[in-house]
């Protein structure tokens, strides 16, 4: 996952044949979404808080420091508050320019179907509903 986000250098680790750009240097000037925030490991959060307070990085067997300008948007359906009270999600990555947006299941909002339907191709009509 560390590989992904951030690249790897050729010899890195085995299997690393080449050196490889991570998401975050393809983001550059961009946006980059993350979901399912919470399932990255503790040790990897660190890196991330480390480069949304730098915006920069070292890729995994690196030493050259690669700055970018990536806004970073992260979804997730745990509860963070909860994750960081049973140590599973760090308090200070989470009060970094963050905000909620909560969306209700769609089981809850059973009024959005229709108009759901009617702008997603289903091959269903929104009439036999």
């Amino acid at each position: 996952m560390e590989s992904e986000l951030f690249g790897h250098q050729k010899g890195a680790f085995t299997g690393a044949y080449t050196q490889k750009k991570g998401l975050l240097e393809a983001a550059d000037g961009g946006t980059l979404f993350l979901d399912e925030i919470a399932e990255i490991p503790t040790s990897l959060q660190v890196k991330l808080l480390r480069f949304l307070q730098e915006q920069e990085f070292q890729r995994v067997g690196g030493t050259e420091t690669i700055s970018v300008n990536v806004r970073l948007i992260a979804a997730t359906n745990r509860n963070l508050a909860q994750e960081v009270k049973e140590k599973r999600f760090r308090e200070d990555l989470l009060s970094l320019e963050c905000f909620e947006i909560h969306t209700p299941p769609l089981r809850e909002r059973k009024e959005d179907i229709h108009f759901l339907l009617s702008i997603f191709p289903t091959g269903h009509s929104s009439d036999t509903l």
